[in-house]
């Protein structure tokens, strides 16, 4: 065996010594500690490139990505170190079917990164869209919001101004009645004689009772208005600045969960791309599985038969060694007992004798 070998049989989590007495499955504790490998090498990459979406860092994403590819390894290396072929093929797979299970949780896990930079290119696309979105949505609940907030100065304006506007139809009214008196135009609210008379003068007075109630109303109003129109003023700057510090937090909306929403989104409207990034998850799956199946499926071999004869061993020696251990303390406690008569039967005696 070549230090490639021996690096694999390592990587499958077998007993040196034990492989050694059985060349003939060599071969096959090597294709095994490849997989676990490039299993390890996968999750790395994948974790690597989730860690640069998450930091935007080149260093923590390869220090980060190491530690979870080098994590992965050790708990599939783990689990198909575990695994032993005893047993009928029932009691064998309900024994793997817990890390059959976590395998399968382990390759979703995987498969999803490596999905995002697949699909790189249409995720950025639909980033663009739920970033868009995203804007149009929040840039109206701003609106709505400003839009209540405001509600109020508007009504009070809008109030003043409908006074304004009513009290300058009636001044306007008044005007023209005086002007219709003057000439002698018949109306229903003049004589129809021409000239300056009683009815002329009276509506004159009317006219300037009018247009004494507008002067005072708009003097009174003046800086109501004003401080209503900057308080309007205001509100609106408000929302314009709030609408431009919102952009750039939108602009950002890249992250993982941003791409998974992207690749959700695309799934859903484009079959074949749902259908494309499903059997990729598969693959990964089988992929991440696929040490655990092996062993599994794998008759059982020399190795095996050797491996159960050294536990076997281990395991009788210990119940050995456990049997001797309870053998002399079951001695030393019969000495104990014949010391504890012996020194009770000679106390009676000494007692007699006295």
């Amino acid at each position: 065996m070549n230090y490639i070998h021996n690096f694999l049989i390592y990587c499958a989590g077998s007993n040196f010594s034990l492989i050694r007495k059985s060349p003939s499955e060599i071969s096959k504790h090597v294709g095994i500690g490849g997989v676990i490998f490039f299993t390890g090498l996968l999750a790395a990459l994948s974790s690597g490139y989730a860690f640069y979406t998450i930091f935007d860092s080149t260093l923590f994403a390869c220090i980060f990505g190491f530690i979870w590819g080098l994590m992965i390894f050790n708990l599939d290396r783990f689990i198909v170190a575990s695994m032993r072929k005893s047993g009928g093929m029932f009691r064998q797979f309900f024994m793997a079917l817990p890390r059959i299970i976590l395998a399968t949780v382990l390759g979703i896990v995987i498969s999803k990164p490596l999905e995002l930079k697949i699909f790189e290119k249409e995720i950025d696309k639909q980033l663009n869209v739920i970033i868009n979105r995203n804007k149009a949505k929040l840039q109206k609940e701003i609106k709505t919001r400003y839009d209540e907030q405001g509600q109020y100065y508007n009504k009070e304006r809008d109030s003043i101004y409908g006074t304004e506007k009513r009290m300058i139809a009636e001044l306007n009214q008044a005007t023209l009645d005086l002007e219709k008196e003057i000439v002698g135009t018949s109306t229903e609210t003049t004589t129809g004689k021409i000239g300056y008379g009683s009815n002329a003068k009276r509506k004159e007075e009317i006219k300037k009772l009018k247009q004494m109630a507008y002067n005072n109303f708009i003097k009174e109003n003046k800086a109501k208005l004003d401080s209503l129109d900057l308080m309007i003023k205001n509100e609106n700057l408000q929302f314009e600045q709030e609408l431009k510090n919102t952009d750039p937090l939108e602009d950002k909306y890249n992250g993982f969960a941003a791409r998974m929403q992207a690749l959700q989104e695309l799934g859903a409207e484009y079959k074949i791309l749902g259908i494309a990034s499903l059997f990729l998850s598969f693959l990964f799956i089988l992929i991440e599985m696929s040490p655990v199946l092996v062993k599994l499926i794998m008759p059982k071999g020399p190795y095996d038969h050797l491996l159960e004869l050294h536990e076997y061993q281990f395991k009788w020696k210990n119940d050995e060694d456990t049997q001797i251990k309870s053998s002399i303390s079951y001695a030393k406690v019969d000495m104990l007992k014949d010391e504890i008569e012996y020194l009770t039967k000679k106390n009676k005696d000494r007692k007699g004798l006295q």
